[in-house]
């Protein structure tokens, strides 16, 4: 059966496009594939060996004599990733006298790994062995992630294929950032996070723990901030350690965030002592930016702070404590006549040098307390002091100017994950921009990166889809060397890496494909609905909550919440496309000219399929435009093929209704996206010519 023939079978069965399109590359590359990179991030240097080793039931392994709890729980987790992957049965002894894999760790004492730990490795396979180097544990996690990256089928065998990879990571600050206060992410959530982190070695795990939603961690010092400010929902310090331990044993260092001295309305429901205005405090449930803040001319202030952080800091080993610092509007402060007192008794003539002085003593407490301070780039003045880690929301131009003050930084401004960019746009902004100012020193204060997952408009179901996969392209732009922009590569390593992540128990894919199946009431209908979904991303969480005015209560189990972010057929699509208009192979045209006639096809009949479903599933009625225009764009995808088959020129009239038509469908609509208009511009302008 030739490929155009196996998805008529499918399609007639119900399978997604989404999945159709997947489907087309996997066909297309399944000859080749045996010898191509799929490794995420890339590493530094690679070169492809002749050969490869076979994995069978005597794959052995020997750690060298080392001794390290970590380092053998991560081997044996490989070795039984291994196992499910090839359905071999491995042995799980670690001191083989005659390994297949040997790994030489130089200093195996490490317990948890720190900013300066050591992350590079070294890999050698060939024929007959592999052996993995590295001068820490920690670097040795890294290189047992790729080792499971690389296996592949070779002539229906599973094998390792002969390559050398000398790998260091470019960044040492490569980081995540889950916000748990809006909405609270259950302990399965945070533990899978951590577990695709180190797929894809990321090495921090920033935890937003408070904000106005919410105070979602334990403080035995101070009860009545979860007592009154979490709605119960909160990690106790018995999980956090559990977390932490997790999280150093995969690589991972965890920063946690506690917010101050704006965001902390949750804060003060339970201590209103501590606020700049006495008033009553609820929790938050709408967003946005509130005027509560602490009081920062009050000893007591202090007081209370240098108890919290220390009992903080014995509980969080790593030596960065994130507090905040953010979008403190000086209201409150501004509002007090004992605060205005303050300031001019102090000849500050703002509420900015009103929070430097804040930030000034804040640190000053950190230091008590052994440890550093990271804010948010408002903590950022002409005196902010040297060791302050500033990360920035504002962009690189606030982060080039803590550089040049001697500051070290790490950027998220283009990595908000709930601004719903495609990997693309994320992937080729760079911490460190092609035109940088910045001196080489200077460039050195930049740490890396961090992706940031905020929480007003996610749920422990939908939160996958939002981070995965397109934290993944963003990992390696930390990770691999500037050069590594060849976003077509990327996009293909990373659909392979999807569905890694996928195994990994992640619900990037299978998430949205249940709340589809909630929606429509069925597996067919789901089917169905699948097709319109494929072709859809969610709008941006401000156009969202500019339409909808969401709060902390808004349900989010409607059909924008299961549209994932730059989903896989718009790049399908695209390569689609492309084959068709410029493949120099007739059979790779007629091909892709048949595959596309099958999509478009099912643009056209899902629209009846699911007018006649709406009525018994009222949810469907919140995307009724767009299934109306998928019908339309189906009709305008068969008829620009046929005008470009038949060499026959569209009339004026039907160009200026698709181009109409197009330019209404770009429009934010329904909450979502259409993301396959720039290939139909591609088929309606080819036609155009003819």
């Amino acid at each position: 059966m030739n490929h155009a023939s196996t998805l008529e079978l499918l399609h007639a069965r119900g399978i997604s496009l989404g999945t159709l399109c997947l489907l087309v590359s996997l066909m297309s590359t399944a000859q080749s594939q045996t010898l191509q990179n799929t490794l995420l991030p890339a590493p530094s240097n690679i070169t492809a060996g002749n050969g490869s080793i076979a994995i069978t039931k005597d794959f052995t392994v020997s750690l060298r004599g080392a001794h390290n709890p970590i380092l053998e729980a991560a081997t044996r987790r490989t070795l039984e990733s291994l196992e499910r992957n090839t359905g071999i049965p491995i042995g799980k002894d670690l001191q083989s006298p005659s390994p297949t894999l040997t790994i030489q760790v130089q200093d195996s004492t490490g317990t948890r790994p720190t900013l300066e730990t050591d992350e590079d490795y070294s890999l050698s396979a060939t024929s007959s062995k592999i052996v993995l180097w590295a001068q820490t544990i920690f670097g040795a996690l890294h290189g047992l992630e790729t080792i499971q990256q690389l296996v592949q089928a070779e002539d229906g065998h599973y094998v390792i294929p002969a390559v050398e990879i000398n790998d260091s990571p470019r960044f040492p600050w490569r980081g995540f950032m889950l916000d748990v206060s809006r909405h609270f992410m259950p302990l399965p959530v945070v533990y899978r996070t951590l577990d695709a982190m180190a797929a894809v070695k990321l090495n921090v795990f920033h935890w937003h723990l408070t904000d106005d939603q919410g105070f979602r961690i334990e403080s035995r010092r101070f009860p009545l901030l979860t007592a009154k400010g979490s709605d119960g929902l909160f990690y106790t310090q018995d999980q956090v350690r559990d977390v932490i331990a997790y999280a150093s044993a995969h690589g991972i260092r965890v920063v946690p965030e506690f917010d101050i001295p704006g965001h902390v309305t949750s804060w003060l429901v339970g201590m209103p002592q501590l606020g700049s205005v006495q008033r009553p405090y609820e929790i938050s449930r709408t967003f946005g930016i509130w005027d509560g803040a602490l009081d920062p001319t009050s000893d007591s202030t202090y007081k209370f702070l240098d108890a919290f952080i220390g009992e903080m800091s014995s509980l969080f080993p790593d030596e960065y404590l994130h507090l905040g610092g953010d979008e403190s509007n000086g209201a409150d402060w501004k509002a007090n006549p004992s605060i205005v007192a303050f300031m001019h008794a102090h000849n500050m003539k703002s509420t900015d040098d009103l929070q430097n002085y804040f930030s000034t003593r804040v640190l000053a407490l950190v230091h008590q307390h052994h440890k550093q301070m990271v804010g948010w780039d408002e903590i950022l003045t002409p005196g902010t002091p040297k060791d302050a880690v500033i990360q920035s929301w504002r962009g690189v131009e606030s982060l080039a100017v803590a550089a040049k003050q001697g500051n070290r930084g790490i950027l998220s401004a283009p990595y908000y994950l709930d601004g719903m960019k495609t990997a693309e746009q994320m992937y080729l902004d760079d911490p460190i921009p092609d035109n940088s100012t910045l001196t080489p020193d200077q460039q050195k204060l930049i740490l890396g990166g961090e992706v940031c997952m905020w929480a007003e408009q996610i749920t422990a179901q939908t939160v996958d889809s939002r981070v995965w996969p397109r934290t993944a392209a963003l990992a390696e732009r930390f990770w691999s060397t500037r050069q590594t922009r060849d976003v077509a590569d990327m996009y293909r390593r990373l659909e392979i890496e999807s569905i890694r992540l996928d195994g990994l128990g992640l619900t990037h894919i299978s998430g949205p494909e249940s709340g589809l199946r909630q929606l429509a009431g069925s597996e067919d209908a789901a089917a169905q609905l699948a097709v319109l979904i494929s072709t859809l991303s969610p709008v941006s969480f401000h156009e969202r909550y500019e339409q909808q005015k969401t709060s902390q209560l808004t349900p989010m189990g409607n059909a924008v919440d299961y549209t994932r972010p730059d989903p896989p057929l718009r790049e399908d699509l695209r390569l689609l496309v492309d084959r068709y208009l410029h493949s120099s192979a007739p059979a790779d045209r007629a091909a892709a000219h048949q595959q596309l006639q099958i999509l478009f096809q099912s643009w056209i009949a899902s629209g009846p399929a699911l007018d006649a479903l709406a009525p018994e599933h009222p949810k469907l009625n919140q995307l009724t435009l767009r299934r109306t225009q998928l019908t339309q764009l189906g009709q305008l995808g068969i008829q620009s093929l046929a005008s470009i088959e038949s060499h026959t020129p569209p009339t004026t009239t039907w160009i200026e209704a698709q181009n109409t038509l197009l330019k209404t469908a770009a429009d934010h609509s329904e909450l979502t996206d259409f993301v396959i208009l720039l290939p139909l511009q591609q088929l309606v302008d080819t036609a155009g010519k003819h």
